[in-house]
């Protein structure tokens, strides 16, 4: 009889044959794309900000919805300092059932982005599940290196848990569903997992309903080799990721990052028994990160948590945002119906 692995994979979606024409065709513009103008590093992160705002990158520049509104939130500081915010309401006059917490900062490495370049994605998660999407203005590197993303993370989610949102009809302890990607998602991460330590009393299995994770960076050491023999340029490589690193947590030794509270890979998730929320995980093979979700979610799954990994062939990194890509828009219905799902009857 033979051994039956714990572990399974389908291994048809690691094939290189599994991957279509248009996804190849995708890469290789992709790739074009990189490749063309300066990079942050190269004009100042502050001025590339500005330059990708107006649109004078290869990439075209974030779209702003009318109806998303902005407000702020007080930091750990209190009033001297307050955190801005984006809110995304359910457009069709129903009462939000709960905050979706978008941290995000897609393609930014902790350095780019904005609270104001998720709108699209709030709109359809506020719209479909009838959830209050929120998006984080947290401080970015290299003007405020780690641990200010972190704490402006954690404030926001505490003080949402605590207190609500009242300016939109938020009550405290609402059902919460937090989300990042890229570097977002390891802050997304370390963000539940400071709400299951410091508000055990508030039962936070049910408080936090799930995570959507896309090409999560949970593993800021960079030795993974998916990430550190990455040479193609399909929107970050290792060389990349490294100018982003060292903007975040300038210096920082190998030691240092891989505590938990900067590589959350590191953390001892058994120690939190059963009360990870489920996870969805998201990445494509031809992303630098496959190895940060692949060993990610496998740690999470091995908790007893509902862990739910898809992987797309010869998806890059950042793919879920290639508008009229079919890998992208599978993607984004997925963590809709996720959602939609672990929030059960307050989905309704």
């Amino acid at each position: 009889m033979p051994i039956t692995s714990d572990i399974i994979l389908d291994a048809t979606r690691f094939s290189p044959d599994a991957v279509s024409e248009a996804t190849l065709k995708a890469n290789s513009l992709l790739e074009s794309l990189t490749t063309k103008g300066p990079r942050w590093h190269q004009v100042g992160a502050a001025k590339y900000r500005q330059m990708r705002a107006t649109g004078e990158t290869a990439l075209p520049p974030p779209i702003h919805l009318p109806l998303a509104k902005d407000a702020t939130i007080p930091s750990r500081y209190g009033p001297a300092r307050t955190i801005p915010v984006r809110v995304y309401e359910p457009e069709d006059g129903h009462a939000s059932r709960g905050i979706f917490l978008h941290i995000h900062i897609h393609g930014g490495g902790f350095v780019l982005a904005s609270e104001k370049d998720q709108d699209s994605t709030l709109r359809g998660y506020a719209n479909t599940t009838h959830l209050t999407a929120i998006s984080i203005g947290y401080r970015l590197a290299p003007e405020h290196p780690y641990p200010a993303a972190l704490d402006d993370c954690t404030d926001v989610a505490t003080y949402l848990v605590d207190h609500g949102l009242p300016s939109f009809s938020l009550a405290p302890q609402s059902p919460l569903i937090i989300s990042g990607e890229s570097a977002g998602g390891c802050l997304a991460v370390q963000t539940c997992l400071f709400l299951l330590r410091t508000r055990p009393q508030n039962n936070n299995k049910q408080l936090i309903r799930g995570l959507v994770l896309p090409f999560g960076q949970f593993d800021l050491t960079l030795t993974l080799p998916s990430i550190s023999k990455s040479v193609r340029p399909l929107l970050i490589n290792y060389a990349v990721m490294a100018e982003f690193r060292e903007a975040y947590v300038p210096g920082m030794s190998l030691e240092l990052l891989q505590i938990p509270e900067v590589s959350p890979l590191y953390e001892d998730l058994m120690s939190f028994g059963k009360r990870l929320p489920p996870a969805l995980f998201m990445v494509g093979t031809e992303d630098p990160l496959l190895d940060d979700t692949l060993l990610m979610s496998a740690k999470w799954m091995s908790t007893g948590a509902e862990t739910v990994v898809k992987v797309w062939p010869g998806a890059p990194h950042g793919f879920t945002a290639f508008e009229g890509d079919r890998n992208g828009i599978e993607a984004r219905e997925m963590g809709l119906e996720f959602v939609g799902r672990v929030l059960g009857d307050d989905a309704l």
